[in-house]
């Protein structure tokens, strides 16, 4: 503490031979009068999380907040959503020359054989909407969902397809949707970011951190990961020996020394720095309260399937109920583990694939109904999907069938579905052919998913942009459009 009081008499000493620099190179930076745009630790609220977002939507939103939930490896649509009947006559068949005449993918070769689905199928509810028996929780839940059918993506590894995903860019250093979602709403809650990431199934995904990064936006805007076990976030909670005052005192200081250096070189990365000490500060009393399930009702908790001190999928879910609750701008969940190529017993979209739906697709329904009990789920936009599809072949690489039914990566065409947050219920958008291969009717790209989350959020992806090295950016990067068949 000294030697920051220490640090302080010095710069502000320093302070005025800097202003005379600048002034006399003719920069004239002058003074911001930070005094009265930020607030110091104690205020409960300070005016530093106006530096974290919140534009004027450019038409009203209807969804005021967003969960992204991304299985990560990418699931096989075509045994659980995408029902191919045909398919089943053509098990075992070598595959078709057209499928394969200029085609790239990540490891078949040769001609492999076709693989009917490993689910048996049913149509549910009032909709009709075909599911299969992996997902048993959510046959009650078809007439809330709006299925995407014919997605597809210009990605065919896992890493540059799911950056595609959420930052609009197979390359690294772009925002990802959560950071434009925090840049473009703001924090409605100034104790708790306005994005957070919650990851499960043993492995970050394999895009890394940078899938939930803010990219050239302020750093500010980048999705906060908290963990399920020990402290939500690593270092919230006070050394050994310091006290909460200590702590508050020490901060004061810091943010001292950034305000002057803020006053002479004008850098946004020092506001942002001064906002997320300010956030900690206040964190250290409003994460532990939120993460902590202990407080909900056993029957909630059955419902999730949350067992006691297991961090999971499951919990995770009910968190993502707890933060939105608590005014949480976006959500993103990431659960690993979703690959099925047929490598092993786990890898595979036989047992393999039914193994990581028995884990998830209670969590997943439980949040969907948790959130139509508490009247959330009109305003709160649920996303599901994966990076890409899986093909309608079983794989083979060097001219091997894999030792279990595997399917490859796939470029043209998986599921998504969406619930809530001002989409169509009980509806389903988009064809793949009779064998699931390709879209065949209303093809819907990932930049046009993007779009329309934008536009469900309040935002048109074309004019929501931010000025990076010469020339406004955009989530959408050039491309993209509103899905607008599937809103409400």
């Amino acid at each position: 503490m000294e030697k920051l009081i220490k640090e302080l008499e010095y710069r502000r000493v320093e302070q005025q031979t800097r202003r005379h620099f600048l002034r006399n190179c003719g920069f004239g930076l002058g003074a911001l009068g930070l005094g009265s745009l930020l607030g110091s630790c104690d205020s409960g609220a300070s005016k530093t999380a106006q530096v974290a977002g919140g534009k004027v939507p450019h038409f009203r939103p209807t969804a005021k907040r967003v969960i992204y939930i991304h299985m990560a490896g990418a699931p096989s649509q075509l045994e659980l959503f995408d029902y191919k009947p045909e398919l089943v006559k053509y098990d075992g068949v070598d595959c078709p020359a057209e499928f394969l005449e200029g085609k790239k993918f990540a490891f078949i070769q040769g001609v492999p054989k076709m693989l009917g689905p490993q689910g048996k199928f049913k149509q549910f509810g009032e909709s009709g909407a075909w599911m299969s028996d992996y997902v048993p929780y959510m046959h009650d839940l078809a007439d809330d969902l709006t299925f995407i059918k014919s997605m597809h993506t210009d990605q065919f590894n896992h890493a540059p397809a799911q950056l595609l995903m959420h930052t609009g860019g197979a390359r690294l250093g772009r925002p990802s949707l959560g950071a434009w979602a925090a840049y473009g709403l703001g924090s409605e809650n100034n104790n708790l970011p306005g994005f957070i990431v919650l990851t499960s199934g043993g492995k970050q995904p394999d895009a890394g951190k940078s899938i939930w990064g803010s990219g050239f936006l302020p750093s500010v805007y980048q999705g906060v990961q908290c963990r399920t076990g020990g402290d939500p976030v690593l270092y919230v909670s006070d050394p050994n020996g310091i006290s909460r005052d200590m702590r508050k005192n020490t901060i004061e200081a810091i943010n001292e020394i950034n305000r002057q250096t803020y006053e002479q070189v004008q850098d946004p990365e020092i506001l942002t720095r001064i906002s997320q000490y300010e956030m900690a500060f206040r964190m250290q009393m409003s994460v532990p309260e939120v993460m902590d399930v202990s407080k909900e009702p056993q029957y909630i908790r059955d419902m999730y399937g949350v067992k006691p001190g297991e961090g999971s999928f499951a919990l995770n879910c009910l968190l993502a109920r707890k933060l939105i609750e608590n005014d949480v701008r976006f959500v993103q969940l990431f659960d690993w583990g979703w690959d099925g190529h047929g490598t092993s017993a786990a890898d595979n979209v036989g047992g393999g694939l039914h193994e990581k739906c028995r884990q998830t697709d209670q969590p997943v329904a439980a949040l969907l109904q948790d959130l139509k009990m508490r009247g959330l789920l009109e305003d709160t936009l649920v996303v599901w999907g994966g990076e890409f599809g899986r093909t309608p072949m079983q794989e083979n690489r060097n001219g091997l069938v894999m030792p279990y039914m595997g399917r490859d990566h796939h470029l043209d065409a998986f599921t998504v579905w969406m619930a809530g947050g001002g989409v169509k219920k009980g509806f389903t958008h988009g064809e793949t052919d009779e064998l699931g291969y390709y879209g065949v009717k209303d093809r819907v790209h990932v930049h046009d998913l993007q779009a329309t989350i934008l536009h469900l959020m309040g935002f048109d992806h074309e004019r929501f942009t931010y000025p990076f090295q010469g020339r406004n950016f955009r989530l959408t990067d050039t491309e993209g459009k509103v899905v607008k068949s599937i809103l409400a």
